[in-house]
């Protein structure tokens, strides 16, 4: 599945056929055709196995954490280091974004995230860690900042540093904690 994603992801999935795909592997469609019954049906698979990873990077990263907020910014973090360790597969979803044909299992991944978020959200201010507010809008506002910038990196907009990270998990943070004092 990585030789199709990353071909999926350099010449899009519409121009990239089965036929590449099989070529490039090196083995007949038979074989294809006897694991997936479309090329769409790889590209789902493709994608469901790259929320699943990112996911795991998530839980794995929040495992341990003390507090809310320590869970949040240790998601942020996860995350977008998994997004830019990730390019293939941030392209890949940026396009599945765009094709009615798999922006519903991409947006059922996300509302998933969206809903973890926002009770981590919801933790820390039960805990007096931020302020009282839309939870869900938050985490929606997160991931818009996260995604942004990891996106701005793959375009070559921005350099794929420990900054890019360390600011959307500043910014992230400290308009959740409200104005910080001089």
């Amino acid at each position: 599945m990585a030789f199709a994603a990353q071909r999926f992801a350099d010449n899009g999935y519409h121009p990239t056929s089965v036929a590449e795909i099989v070529e490039g592997l090196g083995v007949g469609k038979g074989v294809f055709y006897w694991y997936f019954d479309s090329k769409e049906e790889l590209l789902r698979a493709i994608l469901a196995d790259g929320q699943l990873d990112l996911r795991r990077r998530q839980r794995a990263a929040i495992t341990g954490a003390t507090t809310p907020l320590e869970r949040i910014e240790r998601g942020i973090r996860a995350s977008i280091e998994w997004s830019l360790e990730h390019p293939v597969f941030f392209r890949l979803f940026q396009f599945a974004a765009t094709d009615d044909r798999f922006t519903e299992n991409l947006r059922k991944g996300e509302q998933v995230a969206v809903r973890d978020a926002a009770r981590h959200l919801a933790d820390a201010m039960d805990a007096g860690e931020i302020p009282e507010a839309d939870p869900k809008l938050q985490a929606h506002a997160m991931l818009g900042v996260s995604s942004h910038l990891v996106h701005l990196v793959h375009r070559g907009l921005l350099d794929a540093d420990e900054a890019v990270v360390d600011t959307a998990v500043s910014f992230c943070l400290h308009g959740l904690q409200g104005p910080r004092p001089a």
